[in-house]
């Protein structure tokens, strides 16, 4: 089980490497990995698993994330409701196409890498397609829109190794594009 001092923080030169690409069909180690990746997302959303083993929320992980340099990331996005919006793990993922429109979480964004809270819009897509493969190698183009798309952005950033608070502008950091949606 991955637990928050698996995690590799920010400072870790893992963080800032362009993953390398995975070959299929992939290594059990790598099949290993994603499973325990999306358990990850999974326990830090149950609030009394995450309060036992002091998880910190988390709807995205990606494998450089837990010290891996290669291009698989998990995602887990719940709804309103709890019900889950988007459940993958995206191996060798690639942004094919994305909107002009802008979009940023009002809140900001966080990070499990960063332990620290830095304040400021970090301008995404509001729109985006996506090609990767599954654990199987089934190649798959999915069309992401609003916080799906953001959170997807933001765990492809991590393989190439870019982090949220890059996007950040560093004079204004409340400073957005006009017209950006702003997701609540």
């Amino acid at each position: 089980m991955i637990k928050m001092n698996d995690i590799t923080r920010d400072g870790n030169p893992v963080l800032r490497k362009r993953a390398e690409k995975l070959s299929f069909p992939l290594d059990a180690k790598y099949i290993k990995v994603a499973n325990e990746m999306m358990e990850y997302l999974k326990n830090s959303q149950d609030p009394k698993i995450a309060e036992k083993y002091h998880l910190r929320a988390g709807v995205g992980l990606a494998a450089p994330q837990i010290g891996l340099s290669i291009q698989m990331a998990s995602v887990l996005v719940p709804g309103p409701e709890n019900e889950i919006v988007f459940e993958e793990t995206l191996v060798n993922p690639v942004i094919i196409s994305q909107s002009v429109q802008v979009a940023a979480l009002e809140e900001g964004e966080g990070c499990l890498s960063v332990d620290k809270d830095v304040p400021g819009y970090v301008p995404r897509h509001d729109r985006i397609t996506i090609r990767y493969q599954t654990l199987d190698g089934e190649e798959k183009t999915i069309k992401l829109r609003d916080y799906p798309a953001i959170v997807c952005q933001h765990e492809i950033d991590h393989l190439k190794g870019t982090l949220f608070y890059d996007h950040i502008n560093k004079k204004d950091p409340l400073d957005i594009e006009e017209g950006a949606i702003l997701i609540g």
